[in-house]
C-alpha cells in the first residue's frame, strides 16, 4: 500500500523533485484507503514548506497519524467518511492551518494556537472559528458531531442560527433568528470571547 502511495505522490508532482520547493499537493481519488487509513506520515512530512492538501474521495475514516505539516495552510478532505477526530488535526501541530474542508464546508481560523494540545483552550489571544453544517447529497456518511466541535474548542461560547442567515463573507454576529428548532439547517457559529465560561 505504501508504495501505491509512493507512486501517486510522484505523479502529482509531475516531475518535480525538490521536496521542499512544493507548495501545493492534490491527491484526490489517487488511492482509495481499504481501511480507511491515511498514509504513513513521513511520506507527507519530508513536504515540510507545503500550503495547501488535498486529500478527497480517498475513503479515509480517521485522522489519526495525521502528517506534521506546520507550514499547511488549507486541508481538503471532502468526499470521504471522517466521522470525528479533529484533535489529531491538533496533535499534528498545524499551527498555520486556516482552511479545513470536510465532507461539509469549515472554515478554520487559529487552530494553531494550541500548538499540540488536544484540545483548544483560550491563551489570552482573540481569535475566530466558524463551522457552517451543511446538508449534502452523501446519503450514508456520518456527520462532525457538535461534541467533535467540543473536542477542539472545549472552552468557547457556541450558538446556533438558521443557515440562511450565515455568511461566511462577513464579521455579522447577529443571531436575532435563532429560534427554529430543525436541526438539519442549524449552523454552528463559533466564536470566542475574553471571558471565561463557568
Amino acid at each position: 500500500m505504501d508504495e501505491i502511495w509512493e507512486r501517486a505522490v510522484e505523479t502529482a508532482l509531475d516531475g518535480q523533485t525538490d521536496h521542499a520547493a512544493a507548495r501545493t499537493l492534490t491527491l484526490d481519488g489517487a488511492v482509495k484507503c481499504v481501511q480507511g487509513r491515511l498514509p504513513p506520515p513521513t511520506l507527507l512530512e519530508k513536504f515540510e514548506n507545503l500550503q495547501q492538501l488535498s486529500i478527497a474521495n480517498i475513503g479515509v475514516s480517521s485522522l489519526e497519524q495525521f502528517p506534521r505539516l506546520r507550514n499547511l495552510q488549507k486541508l481538503i478532505l471532502s468526499d470521504n467518511r471522517i466521522a470525528g477526530g479533529l484533535e489529531f488535526l491538533v496533535e499534528a501541530g498545524l499551527d498555520s492551518l486556516r482552511d479545513l474542508d470536510l465532507m461539509k464546508k469549515i472554515l478554520v481560523q487559529d487552530i494553531g494556537s494550541a500548538r499540540g494540545q488536544a484540545e483548544v483552550h483560550d491563551a489570552g489571544g482573540s481569535s475566530d472559528m466558524e463551522l457552517a453544517n451543511e446538508e449534502d447529497d452523501h446519503e450514508g456518511e456520518e456527520e462532525v458531531e457538535d461534541d467533535e466541535v467540543q473536542a477542539v474548542s472545549s472552552s468557547s461560547h457556541l450558538k446556533r442560527k438558521k443557515d440562511e442567515d450565515l455568511d461566511l463573507d462577513e464579521d455579522d454576529d447577529d443571531d436575532d433568528d435563532g429560534e427554529d428548532d430543525e436541526e438539519d439547517d442549524d449552523v454552528v457559529e463559533y466564536s470566542r470571547s475574553s471571558k471565561k465560561q463557568r
